[in-house]
């Protein structure tokens, strides 16, 4: 297995219609965090299943450890946390109860390290009952018994979803320290904040197909940089646009230019820019959503 903790090689899943997941394949190392993106309905879920042992590969090989999740899912999840995207928990029971009964399934006797999970996401469970749980209250409790048995590795499904900007945030920092901690997670989002803050390679799925995969440095620290240019006159606006660079979108309204600029080219770009006079000149940062919707965008053109 060397350092490979989750292995996907080749998952088929044919629903038919064109859904389902197809030739799906990526690796997981010891203590990363690995970010799979998608917009809903693009396969992240039913790959997640397959992972959790719910479903069987029609074709492919998926493992944990080593082992074959469906085979061995019991065994595999005695050391394994997973937060579904989609939160079902028994109405009836109170909240103490329900840590109570995830305990007992995970043989945990001392409770220290739940309520400090409990205190950390600020989640008061009262006596009330788990019907009577905010959205909000709900994810965190299943964020709680995800890592209340301090997994060595984590399948996050959506794991902010339906939490404020505050519980995202102390979501995201508790990941952080959990990736110090040397865990190896595996983080199912669309939401591109939470990617870029603890991902360190990324795949990207579009109907049940891998079409991207990169390391989250290559986004950051890509060779090309876009700056934003505004103009004073419309005849300096129009002489810049002769310019031999990679202009990539302008607005003669505004006389604004939005230009791509290689690192092997900054040098000549500034000594150009001391020939215009300039409204307002700043370096647009690329982002993950950037590279995301522009390689989505590549595909829709296919």
């Amino acid at each position: 297995m060397g350092n490979c903790v989750i292995k996907v090689k080749d998952l088929t899943k044919d629903y038919g219609y064109g859904r389902g997941v197809f030739n799906v394949s990526f690796e997981v190392k010891k203590g990363e965090v690995f970010g799979f993106l998608g917009p809903n309905g693009a396969g992240k879920t039913t790959t997640i299943r397959h992972l959790m042992g719910f479903s069987t590969p029609q074709e492919g090989i998926v493992e944990i450890f080593g082992k074959k999740c469906f085979v061995f899912s019991k065994e595999i999840q005695k050391n394994l946390g997973y937060l579904p995207g989609e939160i079902a928990l028994p109405e009836n029971m109170t909240g103490w109860e329900f840590i109570s009964h995830m305990a007992g399934l995970r043989k945990i006797k001392d409770l220290t390290y739940t309520k400090s999970l409990l205190k950390l996401f600020k989640l008061d469970l009262g006596n009330k009952k788990l019907k009577k749980f905010a959205l909000g209250e709900k994810r965190k409790l299943a964020i709680v018994t995800a890592f209340m048995h301090d997994p060595e590795v984590l399948i996050l499904d959506e794991p902010t979803s339906g939490l404020d900007p505050i519980g995202q945030d102390t979501f995201i920092k508790f990941i952080e320290s959990e990736k110090l901690r040397g865990k190896t997670i595996l983080l199912s989002s669309h939401i591109f904040k939470e990617v870029e803050s603890t991902c360190d390679r990324i795949a990207i799925i579009k109907a049940g197909r891998i079409v991207a995969t990169c390391d989250m440095d290559e986004i950051n620290n890509r060779n090309q940089k876009t700056y934003i240019l505004g103009f004073y006159e419309a005849k300096q606006y129009k002489d810049f646009l002769n310019e031999k660079f990679n202009i990539v979108l302008k607005k003669e309204n505004s006389l604004q230019i939005r230009v791509f600029i290689e690192d092997k080219d900054i040098n000549l770009f500034l000594k150009t820019l001391k020939k215009y006079k300039l409204k307002y000149f700043a370096e647009e940062k690329y982002t993950l959503e950037d590279y995301f919707m522009h390689y989505y965008e590549k595909e829709n053109d296919k």
